[in-house]
């Protein structure tokens, strides 16, 4: 959610600034801006739409100079519109301010400060930062000094980026509970609320702490801990690729991550090494509960998880929304493990839920796809999906290593218990380390197949998704893929709860899908299936199971692999499905609306 670009050094910022922004783009935002100093002064341009509406604005032009801020909003609080975009300014325009994250008690400081006789022009929480840090300014305070006053005096979460028109030789940055790195250059440095804004330009990073702040200036960078004394902070190599974030060919970046899916599970499954974990017998026989928490696609990987888990450990596991984890009170000790999933590693639920886990004195393992993030620095052990970055907002390819990470894990604990025989070990390895050369095969035999199809249904207004098991955890992930890109109603239930309501809904040309992979479960999903047909629906079927054709109106066939696994394959017709769906409907694939790839609020 929003992005955040800075840059202070020799060049001309605005073009930098503007490619920063173009690199966050994945993040989601509903507008775009940016502030310069420029002959003493500071000339902000900001617009609602895209990055593209903000560099065909006609003054941008005329606008540069060597220090700036840019930002993409994703609307919190005030309306998408030109006004409430950032950066926002304070009302003699010499303090800009671009912020991600919220402000909850903004209104209480909108009305001390409306008392001083400030005014403001916009509806978001956010203009009340560049106002205060002036009211401490006027008291006699120099610039850090201003801003660190007025940090204390926001509750909720924040990281912001602040220039002046007085102190036009450095940018101050402060966070809390919302991500912000620093990029090292030379004579020049970088400010951006993730990696890939900067790898264009450095692949040195700092990364800064919550309640910590920075003097950002062209030859240096002084760090400040949350009383304001100096610290140090190492530099730390970044070595991702600035190419893996280019399509390479693919229209759209979610099909270019689609389609990397054997490369990003072979390199998960390769990468992985358990022993730093430090799990050992004695430790899991002394468990009480797992707890596995995430939000979104990555909580469905978590329920895949939670049936691999017990299945092959026989331990308790219990899956839970970080949104909802810390508001029930969940009992957790010294006896639980929890497992916190997340992609970006900046998820604001999870993290929460994360430091509530570690206050009770759980051990806690992150598992996310992105080295240094916030997660990382909390938990007392990571686990890294190696997807490579993940920029289209719909996740795929960080789903799937996450699953196949989260296998191997629970293959590791289920040796370490001597919980399952060998027979089923050494097939369950197999198969997984196969899972990348099945994949490749599926997509031999696949794209046109599932064009054909979307071409049939991608006018419908609603669309259901049923499984029983694992299946049905990855009817959750399908229907969650095609109302995220296609923004058309889809719904998952377990196959046996339809006639418990849902078949209500089901009338003549309703479109059903259902996944079928697990031998022991065919006989009950066809009857389930059956009673959809009967009430006149269209079906589609994802499966490795011999079935009749001529029953179903669409067959999708997959390969043969232990039921286990077979989440892992059967979400790639529906992956594509959605995809396909969303082209055919000329939308946007990458950013859909209203949605953001990292959700760094709560």
């Amino acid at each position: 959610m929003c992005g955040i670009v800075g840059y202070i050094g020799n060049n001309l910022s605005k073009k930098i600034l503007l490619n920063g922004l173009t690199n966050l783009e994945y993040r989601g935002y509903d507008s775009a801006g940016i502030s310069i100093l420029s002959n003493g002064n500071i000339h902000t341009l900001k617009t609602k739409g895209r990055v593209k509406d903000l560099i065909d604005l006609s003054n941008l032009d005329k606008v540069d100079g060597y220090c700036g801020i840019a930002h993409t909003r994703w609307a919190t609080h005030g309306e998408p519109s030109d006004i409430n975009s950032h950066p926002h300014n304070n009302q003699n325009n010499t303090f800009s301010v671009v912020h991600n994250g919220i402000i909850e008690n903004y209104s209480d400081l909108k009305n001390f400060l409306v008392s001083k006789n400030y005014k403001f022009i916009s509806q978001t929480d956010t203009e009340v930062i560049p106002n205060l840090i002036d009211y401490y300014y006027k008291e006699g305070n120099d610039f850090l000094h201003s801003v660190y006053k007025a940090c204390k005096h926001l509750k909720g979460s924040y990281a912001i980026c602040v220039i002046s028109s007085i102190f036009p030789d450095k940018i101050i940055v402060a966070r809390k509970s919302s991500p912000l790195v620093l990029g090292k250059g030379i004579n020049e440095n970088f400010i951006g609320s993730d990696i890939p804004a900067l790898l264009e330009y450095t692949k040195s990073f700092y990364f800064i702490n919550d309640n910590e702040f920075a003097e950002v200036l062209k030859n240096n960078i002084i760090f400040y801990d949350e009383n304001l004394s100096k610290i140090e902070k190492k530099c730390k190599e970044i070595n991702i690729d600035f190419s893996q974030i280019n399509k390479n060919g693919y229209d759209d970046y979610m099909l270019k991550e689609i389609y990397e899916q054997p490369k990003s599970i072979f390199r998960t499954l390769n990468n992985l090494n358990f022993e730093n974990l430090n799990i050992t017998k004695e430790y899991l026989k002394s468990l009480k509960k797992i707890y596995i928490i995430a939000c979104g696609t990555a909580m469905h990987a978590g329920l895949v998880s939670k049936t691999l888990i017990e299945n092959l450990c026989k331990i308790n596991v219990e899956v839970d929304l970080a949104s909802e984890f810390r508001y029930r009170n969940p009992i957790i000790d010294s006896n639980t493990l929890a497992i916190f999933i997340s992609q970006s590693g900046e998820t604001a639920d999870t993290i929460a839920a994360l430091e509530l886990a570690k206050v009770s004195n759980a051990q806690t393992i992150a598992v996310t796809n992105v080295p240094e993030s916030s997660i990382t620095r909390i938990a007392d052990k990571v686990l890294y999906t190696s997807a490579g970055p993940e920029i289209a907002v719909a996740s795929t390819k960080a789903y799937t290593s996450q699953i196949s990470l989260m296998s191997y894990f629970s293959l590791y604990l289920a040796k370490l218990l001597n919980s399952i025989n060998d027979d089923l070990l050494k097939e369950l390895e197999t198969d997984l380390n196969n899972i990348p050369n099945k994949i490749k095969e599926l997509f031999d035999n696949l794209d046109s197949q599932i064009k054909d199809i979307a071409k049939k249904i991608y006018l419908e207004k609603d669309i259901y998704y049923i499984g029983r098991g694992l299946d049905y955890y990855v009817a959750l992930e399908g229907a969650l893929k095609l109302k995220e890109i296609s923004y058309i109603h889809a719904e998952a239930y377990a196959s046996g709860e339809l006639k418990h309501g849902t078949i209500a809904l089901i009338e003549n040309n309703t479109t059903v899908i259902s996944i079928i992979t697990n031998p022991l479960l065919v006989e009950k999903s066809i009857s389930n299936i059956q009673e959809v047909i009967s009430r006149g629906a269209k079906t589609i079927i994802i499966t490795n199971q011999s079935l009749n054709k001529n029953e179903f109106n669409h067959i999708i066939k997959i390969p043969e692999i232990n039921s286990y696994l077979s989440p892992i394959l059967s979400i790639i017709p529906l992956q594509l499905l959605a995809y396909h769906i969303a082209k055919l409907k000329k939308l946007d694939v990458d950013k859909p609306r209203n949605l953001a790839k990292s959700v760094t609020v709560e």
